[in-house]
């Protein structure tokens, strides 16, 4: 899917959320952790997420696409 990132979120207590988003949604989540505890709703590529950002204890989002077989 072009344009969704990989991306997982981590929470207190060691759960995690494994997602694709775009680009524009990560950068709202990151800013709205900035701001301070709350809630954030973020958009997925199949749906909506409703996070506690009082729980969140970090994101993830992978540098690369997934490639297959040998070499650079």
């Amino acid at each position: 899917m072009a344009g969704f990132e990989r991306t997982t979120v981590g929470f207190v207590g060691g759960q995690v959320l494994a997602v694709r988003v775009a680009a524009a949604e990560i950068e709202s989540l990151r800013k709205a952790l900035a701001a301070g505890p709350g809630w954030h709703r973020l958009v997925c590529d199949d749906g909506t997420v409703e996070l506690d950002l009082a729980q969140v204890a970090y994101v993830r989002v992978d540098a690369d696409e997934l490639r297959v077989g040998f070499g650079a």
